[in-house]
């Protein structure tokens, strides 16, 4: 008996598996998930998509919310496409419509090729935005936003959060909520301190 499967995969806050299950309508037989995994992952290397191969079977129909909650490299997605078609399952993708046969294969390597495309466009302009700020902030003392450093700002000195920790005889966690900032910065912070 066939089943129409669904697969929601987010690796970001601002991402929702509500969100992709309303964009496809729901109803689905069975649902797989990947949580906070990136699509750099294999596809076949996630555990929800793992899970997912292995169940699938001929006559199925998997939904998915776009190209690329399937993998960000063009190649793992045309072979994960490829693997799911040649096991006779049918890949809907929304907005695309079902995906079959040597057609759906090609539609998929030319959708899968320009989202690798455009996510290079963005990390070759992210790299530039680092270099321009790491070049003004050597020139000028701040980055070419105006700002002081490169990364988030500092809530606290290191400095003040070792001593209030050490006057208080606190903990690392009650030292992070005073200050509010992570466990990690305050290991990071006592660490450099011992250091010196």
């Amino acid at each position: 008996m066939a089943h129409r499967v669904a697969y929601y995969r987010v690796s970001t806050l601002d991402q929702s598996i509500e969100a992709q299950r309303e964009a496809l309508g729901g109803g689905f037989d069975e649902e797989f998930t990947d949580e906070g995994v990136s699509g750099g992952t294999l596809a076949a290397d996630r555990p929800g998509f793992g899970g997912l191969l292995a169940h699938v079977r001929k006559g199925d129909t998997l939904c998915v919310y776009s190209i690329d909650r399937l993998g960000r490299d063009a190649l793992d997605v045309q072979a994960t496409v490829k693997r799911l078609i040649d096991k006779g399952v049918v890949v809907d993708v929304r907005g695309l419509g079902p995906i079959s046969g040597d057609a759906g294969k090609l539609i998929v390597a030319v959708l899968a090729q320009m989202a690798e495309i455009e996510r290079n466009r963005i990390r070759e302009r992210c790299d530039a935005g680092r270099a321009a700020a790491r070049a003004a902030l050597e020139a000028t003392g701040r980055t070419h936003r105006g700002k002081v450093g490169l990364g988030r700002p500092r809530v606290a000195e290191g400095a003040e959060v070792v001593s209030w920790r050490k006057e208080n005889g606190a903990s690392i966690s009650q030292t992070a909520a005073h200050f509010k900032i992570s466990p990690t910065s305050v290991k990071r912070y006592c660490g450099e301190a011992r250091a010196r």
